[in-house]
């Protein structure tokens, strides 16, 4: 044979050799890849890994160690087919947690880490992806600058993927999975804590429904839909055009958008199903009462057969725990489109055995219009419903497989069903299990009467058991309330909410002074302590009040002027980014910095994100000072009267000598005392005062700290007005 031969046939005997390996094809072109599962056409399974919020930082430094000791042999154990890090790679915070800005050490480090981790697990590095969280974002002036270390230390940066989106297919089982992650941080990366929001853009909108849409035109192949990000929904803001995240999400009928950023510390039912509504206005731009929303009766009570290409908008949102502290890493399943997933908790150790069941799928957490439709309307090829599936990943070599599934009708779990499950010959999942069933037997109307629970034995003889999962098999899906931290965490859209909370704690309090003076000037007559005690209601007790903030027109005149103030004046200036002389000021409405790339032009900054800065300074320093001060001025009035009933004299009597007794109160004991025994309520309200004192300055100390700011140059009246409004009132109430 010649050589010509001798090298066509080494061609093929290479090409036969690589088509017959069961490794990764991995096809990338610009902002997209397609990864081929090769050897898996039989194989509807897929395996994804989440983390989020790994928080890197030089003061804590075990949360690097205990990353690099268990996360790679995990994701060797699991082997998955993409591995996502969902932002806040790093926490660009002082040891105080004052002060926040890039460390470079903080990134050095994870560099270090993820290239041990992937040597570990054995896998891809083209596999894993990373996002910039507002962690990785604080004091960036812009992408690609000097402290823009997210470029040069992150995966995504070191495998030069550029751009704030990126797509990743994966084909397997004659189906596609669509991924597509986005990066929604600031474009000028403040420093914190106004650097807490996701801000889309209409071309990042319009980049991201083009990579959702990038299968569209192929229809032969199903494709599950799935999107990842950093911030939640609830803190993402609204782009120029009025558009987000979740218009774009609704119109492809996601399957789910998985994110971060939260923590467990606010719940570990941080998940939001949504779903399209009819009609202008909806109380859904707003708030979300409860995790699962109704089903929408149009989809499921008509049972529309007719159009089967005809989607349901709705899809889950699903937030991932963080490492930082609960040590949380998230593993998904694709089943045949359907989204199963597990969270594994290393706080006590590294687990030997995962289990994760992929059907039937969680009541909790399954997409029940779509589901329903399909399943009323056959869509579903009947294979998908004939077995119980789970996935199983061991170090130790598995002996058994256990599915048990419970009655709960009588009030207790009743064993119903047991059986022994096998390892599918055809998959190249290692570890799917599978075992046939009467599905028939368990559709049910209830979507919590039937619970599934997976018993794993290795050779030492060890117990693995899954957690004990309710489900449905015809996709009734199971309601679960919040707690009502979890509401105002998940359920409420803050981005929406933040101007209608502060226009109307502003027009509380305006409302207040204005109806004070009004009241005081009126009558003086009949909004008085004696026409309360006469009546002794609540109507004229709060009239009361009300009228006394305006007896003293200093104090009230000073209050007006801090409002209009909050109102049409900047609050502080302050350092923005992590090094430099450049600073912004603040209003109500954001940041306003000169950026010299700019031509030196003001641009507006952090909205919504200042919220975290002005409704706690309304809510907790503004409207308390108000009140105490209304308070301060009718306990005056009240020992006024006191005194008076005491000294014989009348109130007319009172007016005339009311100089004499300042100059002379010492003589005459007509003055109150800081510390009188006589004045129980007074002394009240300077603990009141003193509360309100202190929650100020820790306000504002964690604002000059975070900004590098002198209170006394750089915001004197955020700083200073309240205390002195407060000392100034205490004063004038201080005499009778």
């Amino acid at each position: 044979m010649n050589n010509n031969g001798t090298q066509k046939l080494g061609l093929v005997l290479l090409l036969l050799l690589y088509t017959s390996m069961p490794t990764l094809g991995i096809y990338e072109s610009n902002s997209r890849t397609v990864i081929d599962l090769k050897g898996s056409t039989t194989d509807s399974v897929v395996s994804v890994v989440q983390l989020s919020d790994l928080h890197f930082s030089v003061h804590h430094p075990e949360r690097a160690l205990d990353f690099k000791r268990l996360v790679g042999p995990a994701l060797d154990l699991i082997t998955p087919s993409l591995v996502l890090i969902t932002g806040d790679l790093t926490d660009g915070k002082s040891k105080d947690l004052l002060k926040m800005k890039q460390n470079e050490e903080e990134w050095k480090e994870y560099q270090e880490v993820m290239e041990d981790v992937i040597k570990r697990s054995g896998l891809d590095k083209k596999i894993f992806y990373d996002l910039r969280g507002n962690h990785d974002n604080f004091g960036v002036p812009s992408v690609g600058g000097p402290f823009d270390f997210f470029s040069n230390y992150s995966i995504n940066g070191g495998l030069r993927r550029k751009g704030n989106v990126h797509s990743i297919t994966l084909q397997s089982g004659g189906r596609k999975h669509l991924f597509v992650g986005f990066d929604s941080t600031m474009a000028v990366g403040l420093r914190g804590p106004t650097n807490l929001f996701g801000h889309p853009t209409d071309k990042l909108l319009a980049d991201i429904d083009y990579e959702l849409s990038q299968w569209d035109s192929q229809p032969s192949e199903p494709v599950t839909k799935i999107s990842f990000g950093h911030f939640p929904l609830s803190f993402s803001a609204v782009a120029e055009s009025g558009k987000t995240f979740r218009d774009i999400f609704l119109k492809h009928s996601l399957s789910t958008y998985l994110c971060g950023h939260l923590h467990v510390k606010f719940g570990k039912n941080l998940k939001r199903h949504h779903q399209s509504r009819n009609g202008f206005f909806s109380s859904e731009q707003y708030f979300q009462l409860n995790m699962q929303q109704l089903p929408v009766a149009s989809a499921v009570e008509t049972k529309n057969c007719f159009n089967a290409t005809q989607s349901i908008e709705e899809f889950w949102e699903y937030e991932m725990g963080d490492w930082r502290k609960s040590r949380l890493m998230r593993v998904l399943a694709i089943d045949s489109g359907h989204i199963s997933f597990v969270d594994i908790n290393f706080t006590t150790e590294a687990k030997r055995t995962i289990l994760l069941p992929t059907f039937p799928l969680d009541s909790r957490f399954i997409s029940s219009s779509s589901y329903q439709h399909d399943y009323d309307c056959n869509s579903v090829d009947s294979s998908f419903f004939e077995t119980v599936r789970a996935l199983v990943f061991s170090k130790s070599v598995i002996v058994s497989v256990v599915a048990r599934i419970y009655d709960t009708r009588h009030g207790h779990h009743h064993l119903i069903m047991e059986a022994n499950m096998r390892k599918q010959e055809n998959s190249t999942r290692e570890g799917l299990y599978s075992v046939p069933w009467n599905w028939k037997a368990f559709e049910d109307p209830s979507p919590d009467r039937f619970w599934l629970q997976i018993e794993a034995t290795d050779i030492s003889g060890k117990l693995t058991m899954s957690e004990l999962r309710p489900f449905s098999v015809n996709g009734v899906g199971m309601k679960i309330r919040w707690t009502w931290i979890e509401f105002l965490v998940m359920g409420c859209q803050w981005a929406n909410l933040y101007y209608p909370i502060f226009w109307s704690v502003l027009l509380f309090l305006f409302s207040v002074l204005i109806t004070s003076k009004v009241l005081f000037s009126c009558s003086s007559k009949k909004y008085v302590y004696k026409n309360f005690i006469y009546k002794k209601s609540f109507s004229s007790c709060l009239f009361w009040v009300l009228a006394e903030i305006s007896s003293i027109s200093s104090v009230w005149a000073s209050m007006m002027l801090y409002l209009l103030y909050l109102i049409f004046f900047p609050w502080f200036w302050g350092q923005i980014f992590t090094e430099g002389d450049d600073r912004g000021y603040m209003r109500y409405k954001g940041w306003t910095l000169n950026i010299a790339e700019a031509s030196d032009e003001q641009t507006h900054h952090a909205h919504p994100d200042i919220m975290v800065i002005v409704l706690p300074h309304l809510c907790f320093v503004v409207l308390p000072t108000i009140l105490v001060t209304a308070a301060l001025c009718a306990e005056r009035t009240i020992y006024r009267e006191h005194h008076l009933s005491l000294s014989g004299k009348k109130e007319d009597d009172y007016n005339q000598e009311t100089e004499r007794v300042a100059t002379d109160n010492h003589a005459h004991g007509n003055r109150s005392k800081l510390c009188g025994s006589n004045r129980w309520a007074r002394k009240f309200l300077i603990v009141i005062c003193m509360a309100v004192g202190w929650k100020h300055w820790q306000l504002c100390r964690a604002v000059t700290t975070a900004y590098e700011m002198n209170p006394f140059l750089h915001s004197p009246m955020y700083c200073f007005a309240i205390p002195l409004l407060l000392i100034y009132a205490f004063y004038r109430t201080a005499t009778v």
